[in-house]
């Protein structure tokens, strides 16, 4: 697919990333990725292999012993990882957000201790915002810290956890009410802590239980999990920066990566979709001829690449805004908006031009129409995504009357 989904401006070291990432994904991921998925088969060949490129290392700083690259590089390799199996990229983007949130927002100790060992992939990082009874609504999480000396006393239960089995680092967002007087906004009486536990389920350290997987519609081999905290006890020195109540702040900073990263994993799985609707169709003759010689293929293939194309340059600028240092919140927002729903109609298409064929495991499309509809809801509901982006459009666009 050497037409579509380009992207300028890139330098030499970019390109051989990608390159190499690619390559990776032709040979490595894709021709495995359908018989794991059928199997719900953790893929840990695939991830040993993307540890030994050093991608765990992509965009934490070389002082610590990763690449230091941006966040476009994460999200280029990310769309090409997506591109091979969605899964896969999942277990790359909880590892990121909380590393780029050790990095932006933790103290100094905390990156020393943990950053290394991240880059080298050894540490496997996932986080937790939502809750059983709250979806979008963070302000109303139950889940509570209390003081209790020189520690913290944890207790609640947290829900759709990326990677919270295979994971031995989870940055997890609870109420904590020190310091915080009865009446203060909720938002700013929330905590990020830093929990160490080992991989596995069950109880993986006292007082903190991964029950086991939840069985998905899609989005599988990539473990998703509850997590019950009762009675987790942890040093002060495990809340995220060492103060209290920044926790909201610190999460949507990440969840803004998470965003951008969302936007690349659709535009992946639409880039593969389209891959996969055009030689189908090249291939399947009807009437005399390849149906994609019919014009209503030819029109339903120019929508898809065309839809590939735009949710592509949306996810860059978002990607490139947020390494300029500028808030990109509206620009992630838009992105991953597009790209999602635009995920979900080329796959749509790509199922439709397969006809009966679609409906069978044999066909890898029929994988990807099981994936796609996660990333609608994923790091954010299109609804959501549109609220963020008209309160930001009315803060540019305020009426000076």
């Amino acid at each position: 697919m050497a037409r579509l989904a380009q992207t300028a401006g890139l330098t030499d070291v970019q390109q051989e990333i990608l390159s190499t990432v690619r390559d990776f994904v032709d040979k490595e991921i894709i021709p495995v990725a359908t018989e794991l998925e059928h199997r719900d088969e953790y893929p840990q060949q695939i991830v040993d292999g993307l540890k030994e490129l050093g991608l765990f290392g992509l965009m934490i700083p070389e002082e610590y012993g990763g690449l230091g690259e941006s966040l476009l590089t994460y999200a280029l390799c990310v769309e090409e990882i997506a591109r091979g199996w969605m899964s896969v990229s999942g277990i790359i983007n909880t590892h990121f957000i909380v590393a780029y949130m050790l990095k932006q927002h933790g103290t100094q100790e905390q990156k020393d201790h943990f950053l290394p060992r991240m880059a080298a992939g050894d540490i496997r990082g996932a986080f937790s915002m939502s809750e059983p009874g709250l979806g979008s609504d963070v302000s109303a999480i139950t889940s509570k810290a209390v003081r209790d000396g020189e520690e913290y006393v944890l207790n609640g239960q947290k829900m759709w956890l990326t990677n919270g089995g295979t994971s031995s680092l989870v940055a997890v967002l609870v109420r904590s009410d020190e310091g915080h007087p009865e009446g203060t906004a909720p938002h700013k009486s929330m905590t990020t802590f830093l929990i160490e536990k080992e991989p596995g389920f069950g109880e993986v350290r006292p007082g903190l239980t991964i029950p086991g997987k939840i069985d998905k519609m899609g989005y599988k081999g990539v473990d998703t999990t509850e997590l019950i905290m009762d009675g987790l006890r942890l040093p002060a020195d495990r809340v995220l920066g060492g103060v209290t109540g920044r926790g909201f702040y610190q999460m949507m900073d990440g969840v803004e990566v998470g965003r951008v990263n969302v936007a690349a994993r659709g535009c992946g799985v639409a880039q593969r979709a389209f891959e996969l609707g055009v030689s189908y169709a090249q291939q399947r003759h009807t009437f005399g001829k390849p149906i994609a010689q019919h014009q209503a293929i030819q029109f339903k293939l120019a929508e898809m690449a065309t839809k590939v194309e735009a949710a592509h340059a949306m996810m860059v600028n978002a990607a490139r805004k947020k390494d300029s240092g500028e808030r990109n919140d509206l620009e992630a927002g838009m992105a991953k908006y597009l790209a999602s729903e635009y995920c979900k109609e080329v796959v749509e298409d790509a199922f439709r031009i397969h006809g009966g064929y679609g409906f069978s495991k044999e066909y890898e499309i029929e994988r990807l129409y099981r994936e796609a509809p996660m990333l609608l809801i994923g790091e954010g509901t299109a609804e959501i995504q549109k609220m963020i982006i008209g309160r930001r459009l009315l803060e540019e666009y305020r009426f000076q009357g």
